[in-house]
């Protein structure tokens, strides 16, 4: 079979202004990017958002493996499955980073045949949303030590500085610095560090935001730093909410692009859910809810993370209720958490499966607890066996829940037919009584405790007495009604990622509590996980580059 990329290039795609009358968008209201991707004007944005909303479908998966599991690759599948069967349809996916592009993980359009293009473009630089994010954050570090260079009179104790510089990319050597050496002229040192973007407090907000006046609103109330008196310090109060509203501005405008069937695609924001909310802008899925029948959206990595962050942080904050969750499970993955390793996940082994299967069921049980009715998403592998997806589907039976193989990787739509009618099936019975983990007015160490004894299967959450007063701090400064966003390895319900299945009894240890006071969210990071990743041994840059057409050679 071809790779993605060339798979990608030999794609008929149509002109996007037709793309955008399918949508009944006329070419006045789309701002084009060469002749395959556009912006949406903001007066097609609000009209679609003025119109009855369609059903939303959140596609989650098991908890990542090597073997990837193929989240994305799902959500394209499924979106052409739906049109296949008469649906008007579209996928609202997140903006892949450069990050792990370049490092471990790849591309993040889709693959084989189910893929969103021009696929070269939306990996690397694309419309340029993400390059705004990371100005408009920077242009406020700078604003920072500005300020404290000329006289500070807002009072910065430079110790306690709270905003930190980001840059798209994995660079683990800037995880921690020291800025403003070289002399007087070059400011007052301090320690600070790098995030990568995604984790930005903007990029937050920028998926957050209703609109451009709430964005602004957003930004001027992100706390950068505190005086010796330890009384916050606001965007707002650095004149910086005008000049960043501006740098987003165009950026805030959903991107439209298509699938390789030429069905639509919203692509705007791209949060990670290990170090952030993992969901794509609200204005890209109030937009495609306006739009058309039924929008399918991704939340990141497993469902005890993305999920849990798009139910309790996006739709809380939001308003959305999705009417149906797609859990992505592949037979590979299933063999990995039963104890298989890496380089015998082809060799058929229905016992592995059967141990794999607590992790799923963890996963499903976890969806359920939002109210939330659940299908599994078999994504299919040329390795698999029937007795292997027999196993899968009679213990979702078990569940009531039902598991139906894909092959949309290698058959487009037409390999998602099955998945696309029973969703749509669960979609349109109305059965979902969607509601969030936690009430707003539990304590935030409750909110916490609650995601790691409820999703987690944990005994309890531990912390030392500086982060437990930090939570209390928050409490009295007026942020205990703020929800949770859990930073914490993907690779396993605990804190340690080399604990597979359904671990239970576990502690979650909270190092560290940030306040994304502009976002409205408290951050706990769990163990060791990193805020700014870094690149494996052998990069996939390494394999990265021009050939001899002149076109990119080792993007996947």
């Amino acid at each position: 079979m071809p790779s993605d990329i060339e798979i990608a290039r030999n794609a008929n795609l149509k002109p996007i202004t037709e793309i955008g009358e399918r949508l009944d968008l006329p070419a006045t209201e789309l701002i084009p990017f060469g002749h395959d991707k556009a912006k949406l004007s903001m007066t097609a944005v609000d009209s679609a958002r003025a119109q009855p909303q369609g059903k939303l479908i959140l596609v989650t998966a098991m908890s990542p493996t090597p073997a990837g599991e193929g989240k994305t690759t799902t959500s394209v599948g499924l979106t052409d499955g739906l049109n296949r069967i008469g649906k008007k349809a579209l996928a609202c996916l997140r903006e892949p980073s450069l990050g792990p592009c370049f490092g471990m993980k790849g591309g993040a359009a889709g693959g084989g045949y189910a893929q969103v293009v021009p696929m070269e473009d939306i990996n690397l630089h694309f419309t340029g949303d993400f390059h705004a994010i990371g100005t408009a954050h920077n242009l406020l570090s700078a604003l920072i030590d500005n300020h404290i260079y000329w006289h500070n009179q807002l009072g910065f104790d430079s110790r306690r500085v709270a905003w930190r510089r980001v840059v798209d990319m994995n660079d683990r050597a800037l995880r921690t610095i020291t800025a403003s050496l070289g002399g007087i002229s070059n400011g007052f040192p301090r320690e600070s560090g790098f995030d990568i973007t995604v984790a930005s407090e903007v990029m937050a907000i920028f998926c957050l935001a209703e609109d451009l006046n709430d964005l602004q609103s957003r930004l001027a109330s992100i706390i950068v730093g505190y005086t010796r008196d330890r009384k916050p310090i606001f965007a707002r109060d650095l004149s910086a909410d005008g000049p960043m509203t501006v740098l987003l501005k165009d950026a805030l405008r959903p991107n439209l692009v298509q699938t390789l069937e030429n069905n639509p695609s919203l692509i705007h924001g791209g949060p990670f859910a290990n170090i952030a909310h993992g969901c794509n802008s609200v204005i890209a899925t109030k937009t495609g809810l306006g739009l058309a029948d039924y929008v399918v959206t991704e939340a990141g990595f497993g469902a005890d993370l993305g999920a849990e962050k798009f139910f309790n942080i996006k739709c809380r904050k939001s308003g959305l209720q999705p009417e149906v969750v797609v859990i992505v499970a592949t037979v590979r993955a299933l063999k990995f958490h039963g104890g298989v390793a890496r380089d015998n996940l082809s060799i058929p082994d229905v016992d592995a499966v059967r141990k794999g299967l607590q992790n799923l069921s963890k996963h499903i049980e976890n969806v359920g607890q939002f109210g939330v009715p659940v299908v599994v998403g078999i994504n299919g592998f040329e390795s698999d066996l029937e007795e292997e997806y027999e196993c899968i589907r009679e213990f979702c039976a078990t569940l009531g829940v039902e598991a139906i193989p894909c092959t949309h990787w290698s058959n487009g739509g037409a390999g998602a037919e099955d998945l696309a009618h029973k969703v749509a099936e669960i979609a349109d019975s109305q059965q979902a009584q969607f509601r969030p983990l936690y009430e707003d007015n539990l304590s935030l160490w409750e909110k916490t405790r609650t995601i790691a004894r409820s999703l987690y299967g944990a005994e309890d959450i531990i912390a030392d007495k500086k982060v437990r007063s930090q939570f209390s701090q928050l409490e009295d400064d007026g942020f205990g009604s703020f929800p949770v966003c859990m930073a914490k390895t993907q690779y396993s319900f605990s804190t340690d990622p080399g604990l597979l299945g359904a671990p239970k009894g576990h502690m979650v240890p909270i190092r560290e509590v940030r306040l994304a006071s502009g976002a409205g969210f408290i951050v706990a990071i769990c163990g060791d996980i990193m805020t700014m990743p870094g690149l494996p041994k052998v990069p996939a840059a390494n394999s990265i580059g021009l050939g001899e057409s002149g076109e990119v050679e080792g993007l996947f």
